[in-house]
């Protein structure tokens, strides 16, 4: 953006930290603030009207949250938790529309942000849709998570990995016990190595020909 709409975009908004399993928005509330997540990493869930939870994706630095909900004027889709210690920088509604209906250069980022988010939600779809084993599900996942972690290219590619197996579940449309069966699975294949947070992929093409 030009130096005085980056100054003036500076100047709004306030910092926030959140602590791990801190609610920024809650799914159905009227939506106040549009949020840049500078660090750490957010989960996105749902509810379904028989109180299950599904896990729609997870927002990481760069991410804009709660930009639909303000800009259509509807209650937030989904519920945003801290998953980590997490820093962001918050802009009232008013405050942020104001911005975009006097700065096109604002508009525009917040179209690219769209787009985003929706290809996120494409990718989601494609992952339940498109593979009928929770196997290929689970590998899917994994590629996406080295693909956005940008070592997808890597011979061995690294994935930090935060989420509890209950979360994994949650994205699969599956059971906790499902995915730590087919982990361990994949690591008595030796097709991955997984130390703590830190996930290994050792054998990229057999992960492949699982999605």
């Amino acid at each position: 953006m030009p130096t005085h709409v980056l100054t003036e975009y500076d100047s709004m908004g306030v910092h926030m930290m959140l602590p791990s399993g801190g609610i920024l928005f809650s799914e159905g509330r009227t939506p106040q603030w549009v949020s840049v997540l500078c660090s750490g990493q957010v989960k996105l869930s749902k509810s379904s009207k028989d109180g299950k939870t599904f896990l729609v994706r997870i927002a990481k630095p760069g991410d804009v949250l709660g930009l639909s909900a303000v800009l259509s004027g509807t209650p937030y889709e989904v519920t945003a938790q801290a998953i980590e210690p997490v820093q962001m920088k918050c802009f009232h509604r008013d405050e942020f529309l104001h911005f975009l209906q006097h700065h096109v250069e604002g508009n525009q980022h917040a179209a690219e942000s769209l787009n985003n988010e929706y290809r996120a939600a494409l990718l989601d779809a494609c992952r339940l849709a498109l593979s009928s084993s929770i196997v290929g599900r689970m590998a899917h996942l994994l590629l996406q998570f080295a693909s956005e972690a940008g070592t997808l290219e890597q011979d061995q590619p690294e994935i930090l990995l935060s989420l509890t197996h209950e979360d994994l579940a949650s994205m699969l449309g599956t059971t906790r016990e499902s995915v730590t069966r087919i982990l361990n699975e994949l690591k008595r294949k030796h097709i991955l190595s997984i130390t703590g947070i830190k996930t290994r992929i050792l054998r990229k093409n057999a992960l492949e020909a699982l999605a």
